[in-house]
């Protein structure tokens, strides 16, 4: 278990009214939405709580992968798109995703999937042929060639993450000529964002350069 030398607090507020409840009785003074991407839930609380509570909000937003040559991406809206782009004849399929996000999959059950997950997922989905792996990245790109080789996969799913960390199937696919259905990011609410931990940082030492008394 990774140690914080700040107050961690695990689990939700109770939707943005909670979320701004917290924000006055503890005086934070600025909030920074550094979520996944696709934590839309999250994030649409963060900034409706923020304007309850008056308090400044900076979302964190790296920037999307981009194609380059040797890519082959199938560009889908969601999950169920994703089902769809896999087709109807049997493929082997390396699914990246979130544990909540297997389920939808069960309607194609003519594939073998290969589930990657950070969390074990307890029950398994209900898929007739199906292998799986916990593991947390960051990823090596060598490691997921070798993966992606054994089990012999034609297909990849995943989230348009960004960032380094769970980059390597991208470029393992794109060595192997292998298809990566792409599930393209959601739309979330505007706010004012930066793209790294750099710029977020000196967003705050501006903000808190007028107050020491408060917290983040």
């Amino acid at each position: 278990m990774v140690e914080h030398r700040v107050p961690v607090r695990v689990g939700g507020f109770g939707g943005p009214a909670g979320l701004a409840a917290y924000l006055r009785a503890e005086r934070i003074g600025s909030l920074v939405d550094a979520t996944h991407p696709y934590a839309m839930t999250i994030s649409a609380n963060a900034v409706l709580a923020a304007r309850a509570a008056g308090v400044p909000l900076l979302t964190l937003r790296r920037p999307p992968w981009t194609k380059v040559a040797g890519d082959r991406w199938t560009a889908v809206a969601d999950m169920e798109g994703a089902v769809d782009a896999l087709g109807k004849a049997p493929r082997r399929v390396f699914l990246a995703l979130g544990r909540k996000e297997i389920g939808v999959f069960e309607r194609a059950p003519q594939h073998f999937y290969l589930v990657r997950s950070v969390d074990p997922i307890d029950p398994p989905a209900a898929l007739p042929d199906a292998g799986y792996v916990v593991a947390r990245g960051p990823f090596d790109q060598a490691a997921d060639l070798a993966l992606l080789n054994a089990h012999a996969i034609d297909a990849v799913v995943s989230r348009n993450s960004g960032g380094s960390a769970a980059y390597a199937k991208i470029a393992a696919a794109r060595t192997l000529g292998v298809e990566v259905v792409m599930v393209e990011r959601p739309a979330l609410p505007e706010a004012v964002s930066v793209a790294t931990v750099a710029e977020a940082l000196a967003w705050l030492d501006q903000r808190l350069a007028s107050s020491t008394e408060r917290g983040v």
